[in-house]
């Protein structure tokens, strides 16, 4: 299959603009993303150069330096940057969460200066999670406090994607003058610290790390959404995340079925290509239904995104949960078909064996998108 046709798989069309940005990432990429994974780290100037093309936050208008690309385009070429490599789509998705949450909270001000600079080149992490703040976001204990034209940011997150390559972090955090905030903080600040997360089990080139804040001094104009309520400012982000991980997870789906399909064919057992066996064929039926579910379920998402409608919120949650679920299983089942073939490290199902459980867990976990789905089911009928 060559790229193009990869970037448009099951959802593309003739005259699809991610066509030659995706050709153009898999050229770049090659067969790289196995030595990244082993040594925990992406080429910085490929991150730059990607964001300096827009192509970290596509969704951007062209208004501020962003190819205005739609939902449903964007999330076509995330699903072909993630069956390249997961961890080059985390950073995608952590610089597309920053630039949503400066559309969705930023002042026009605020979204002239940080969208420009998060399309221009400069890199972003975004800072939810805390060491006793993880699904609970509610028992968040950073603090954003008011002090003249200043504001002071107290904190320590975890599990930070793309922290350690970021230029800022958008950190959310409970503000003094009531509600929550997210505030821009640059990482060369005094006071600001980020280690790397050693030997993480997925994504291991995506540079998660942890961040402290320690009395982090930052101007005003950098705080998003003062005031607010927490739940929903930090909600406002997830959305996106969880849409993006969940075009990631239709990525590692097409990945592993083409991995799978590709050694049962040519691999002979007992006489006959390991695909005439029937308990093989039906791993190979469940990674190719697999696949297209996930497709389905993130395009309808990333329609209803596009057109606004009130959809939009549940669509995501069950995109990101059942594409999550399905990409943990259908990379389980690659991995035994391919068997030894697939069972080193850096080998594509290997790294989306791990990878896939770890879409499990980050911007939500299965368990926690399960309870939203059943609340909302629950408030439909009353």
């Amino acid at each position: 299959m060559s790229v193009t046709a990869a970037a448009t798989d099951e959802q593309g069309t003739a005259g699809d603009p991610t066509a030659v940005p995706a050709a153009r990432l898999a050229d770049l990429v090659g067969d790289r993303a196995d030595g990244w994974d082993r040594a925990g780290v992406l080429p910085v100037d490929l991150l730059r150069g990607l964001g300096a093309d827009g192509l970290l936050c596509a969704e951007v208008p062209v208004e501020h330096g962003g190819l205005g690309w739609t939902s449903l385009a964007n999330g076509g070429f995330t699903a072909h940057t993630g069956g390249l490599c997961s961890s080059l789509r985390s950073v995608q998705t952590s610089q597309g969460m920053a630039a949503w949450t400066v559309q969705r909270l930023g002042e026009r001000a605020q979204r002239a200066e940080y969208l420009r600079r998060l399309t221009g080149g400069e890199l972003a992490a975004v800072g939810f999670s805390e060491p006793h703040a993880g699904s609970d976001l509610a028992a968040m204990s950073t603090t954003i406090r008011q002090d003249g034209d200043s504001v002071v940011v107290d904190g320590h997150k975890v599990w930070v994607t793309a922290a350690a390559y970021a230029d800022l972090v958008v950190v959310f955090g409970r503000y003094s003058e009531g509600g929550g905030a997210a505030v821009v903080v640059p990482v060369g600040s005094p006071g600001v610290r980020v280690e790397r997360v050693a030997d993480p089990l997925g994504c291991r080139a995506a540079g998660h790390a942890e961040v402290f804040l320690d009395s982090v001094r930052v101007p005003s104009s950098a705080v998003l959404g003062a005031g607010a309520g927490l739940g929903l400012l930090v909600a406002s982000a997830l959305a996106y995340g969880r849409k993006s991980v969940a075009w990631g997870c239709v990525g590692i789906l097409r990945a592993c079925r083409d991995a799978a399909v590709r050694h049962a064919a040519t691999r002979e057992q007992f006489g006959k290509p390991l695909a005439e066996h029937q308990l093989v064929a039906r791993h190979l039926a469940e990674l190719v239904t697999g696949a297209h579910v996930a497709t389905l379920l993130c395009e309808h998402a990333s329609r209803c995104w596009d057109s606004g409608s009130p959809e939009s919120v549940i669509s995501t949650l069950l995109a990101k949960n059942e594409s999550a679920r399905l990409a943990a299983r259908g990379a389980a089942a690659a991995v035994q078909v391919l068997a030894s073939a697939g069972a080193r490290d850096g080998h594509v199902v290997a790294r989306a064996f791990r990878d896939a459980k770890l879409m499990e867990i980050i911007e939500g976990s299965t368990e926690m998108c399960q309870v939203l789905l059943a609340e909302h089911a629950v408030r439909a009928l009353g």
